[in-house]
């Protein structure tokens, strides 16, 4: 049986979306550690690569989130949320 060409599609659209989900995670970690080697490495101390790490996963998790809700149609309330920001700073310069 033949593929048809959107099933492909489909294949390689989760192929992406699991590289990106990935790469979100991974680059965050490995910048902060080798921030955080870089700096134990200047300042003498061995602290900073294990605070920048757990910072790395915390941001990588949080691009996670935001992917992920992005595709569940959260970007619709983020929307609206940004909207209601710029709202009201707008009131804010106003008064």
């Amino acid at each position: 049986m033949k593929r048809s060409r959107d099933d492909n599609r489909i294949v390689f659209q989760s192929f992406a979306m699991v590289l990106q989900f990935g790469l979100n995670m991974i680059v965050p970690i490995g910048m902060m550690t080798a921030l955080g080697i870089w700096l134990d490495g200047k300042l003498g101390t061995s602290v900073l690569t294990i605070v920048l790490f757990m910072a790395g996963a915390a941001a990588g998790a949080q691009n996670i989130y935001r992917m992920a809700r992005g595709m569940c149609g959260g970007e619709e309330e983020d929307m609206e949320q940004d909207i209601s920001d710029e709202n009201s700073g707008e009131l804010e310069k106003d008064e």
